[in-house]
């Protein structure tokens, strides 16, 4: 398991994760995450590079409380 995603309930609201950690949360590949994003059906990533995008913990945990509602 990867350490970020062990320590992900030890991480600030205001941290951000990439995408292999968000598609393990998840369960679900990374062409499927995208998709949900550009469906504005995701939390949409923050760019913080030219080339990186992660997401904030803060809206990953309502997402994954919204998903375990709708179960």
């Amino acid at each position: 398991m990867h350490a970020p995603l062990r320590d992900f309930d030890d991480l600030p609201n205001s941290a951000f994760v990439r995408l292999p950690i968000v598609t393990a949360l998840f369960a679900c590949s990374p062409a499927t995450i995208l998709r949900r994003v550009r469906a504005k059906r995701f939390p949409q990533p923050v760019r913080h590079f030219d080339r990186v995008v992660a997401w904030n913990v803060g809206e990953l945990r309502r997402a994954l409380q919204g998903q375990r509602g709708a179960l």
